[in-house]
């Protein structure tokens, strides 16, 4: 196992079996970049650990069921399903709070990590938002 993958792996761990949002932070480059399906680009280290502390608080002790895991030189891959319950606020990208859901969710993912000096520089994530948010209620019944 390389680096990368061992980053990645204490990530996965770190967002989900312990919730430990500092762990989080040192596992990211102070100038880190990340890009999200909900929340766009982020930089810098801050902003990540912010990201990952909305997505925590809105569902805690969620789960991370690695489907395929790969390797490739300073870059490690996670193909997985995120499972939880919304039982926190849900903040949004415009500043609103939506109180919880009680919903379960289970959403399919990819997480893709470069790593450089044992720290995680280029971070994106992508998942179906509209699914997310139709598993939350949050979607009109009605077809757009």
């Amino acid at each position: 196992m390389g680096e990368a993958r061992e980053v990645m792996d204490r990530l996965t761990d770190a967002v989900t079996a312990h919730t430990d949002l500092k762990a989080v932070g040192e596992l990211y480059a102070e100038d880190a970049v990340a890009f999200t399906p909900d929340e766009g680009e982020l930089r810098g280290r801050d902003s990540i650990v912010e990201y990952w502390r909305t997505m925590t608080e809105a569902v805690p002790g969620a789960t991370f069921e690695v489907l395929h895991s790969y390797e490739a030189g300073d870059t490690a891959i996670d193909e997985g399903i995120y499972r939880g319950r919304n039982t926190g606020p849900l903040e949004l990208p415009n500043g609103e709070t939506l109180p919880p859901t009680q919903k379960e969710v289970r959403i399919r993912g990819v997480d893709i990590a470069t790593v450089r000096d044992g720290r995680i520089v280029d971070y994106r994530l992508y998942f179906d938002e509209m699914d997310f948010l139709g598993q939350l209620g949050l979607l009109p019944d009605e077809p757009f």
